[in-house]
């Protein structure tokens, strides 16, 4: 069994609460920690009885309060090996919490594997998170979507999948030119057009929920991202065995059960 919640998901902070009911983990950490300890009180779990806090980039959408959640409950940092050699925005970090990914490892009872993804930080990573034979894979912050992507996230029971933008919002919107660039590479974020593409191909017989992400306060609406991806799972045959929905910005959704 795998629950699951975004506390917070937008591109000002993102926050994911991953259980397997024994062991607990934070994937990113973006935003203030009162923030972060509000979010986790909404779904009824503490700070206390996290195992560990993983990070996915050093973005601060995805990093803010990484370091001092790490401080205040002693809780081991886990991030990509490169991150730790070239980051140093964490601020002090007890040389027993600073932790490196390795493929295979396992916290608790949860199990974890990597994937990379294509943003432009310095060593950004996709997670896929086991508990017996339960899988949930967390993928935001990549312009692409690449076979080795997708074959690792095949037929997960659940996602957290990046619905970035709507690409017309994009285009008409009030960014600067070289902001709308960055957002559109391959190295950016994925539109809600590339995103029901790729889970057309994702999805398999054992997937019953996705929860987009990631959304775009300025270049997407919730309906948008939805319909899209609804769209995609209509043409597999699937709307009607695979729960959809839109992780809320600024407070925690609702946490999901995967059996």
């Amino acid at each position: 069994m795998i629950a699951f919640a975004t506390l917070f998901s937008s591109s000002r902070g993102n926050s994911v609460f991953v259980s397997s009911g024994k062991t607990s983990v934070l994937v990113d950490a973006g935003c203030a920690l009162c923030h972060l300890e509000k979010a986790m009180a909404e779904i009824g779990e503490k700070m206390e009885d996290l195992s560990a806090l993983l990070i996915t980039h050093e973005h601060q959408d995805h990093i803010k309060s990484a370091g001092s959640l790490s401080r205040r409950y002693d809780l081991p940092i886990y991030a990509a090996p490169k991150l730790w050699e070239n980051y140093r925005g964490f601020g002090h970090i007890s040389e027993r919490n600073q932790r490196r990914y390795e493929y295979g490892m396992t916290i608790g009872d949860l199990s974890f594997d990597f994937f990379k993804t294509f943003h432009d930080a310095i060593q950004p990573v996709g997670l896929i998170v086991r508990s017996g034979g339960t899988k949930l894979g967390i993928c935001t912050d990549t312009g692409i979507v690449t076979p080795k992507m997708i074959e690792m996230l095949a037929n997960a029971d659940g996602l957290v999948f990046e619905s970035n933008h709507d690409r017309e919002m994009l285009r008409t919107g009030r960014y600067a030119p070289s902001l709308k660039a960055r957002i559109a590479g391959s190295r950016g974020h994925l539109s809600n057009e590339d995103a029901a593409g790729a889970l057309k191909q994702i999805v398999g017989p054992a997937t019953r929920e996705i929860l987009l992400a990631h959304l775009s306060e300025e270049n997407n609406r919730p309906e948008l991202a939805f319909e899209s991806a609804l769209t995609g799972l209509k043409e597999l045959g699937r709307a009607d065995s695979v729960r959809l929905a839109v992780a809320p910005p600024g407070h925690a959704s609702n946490i999901i059960k995967l059996p």
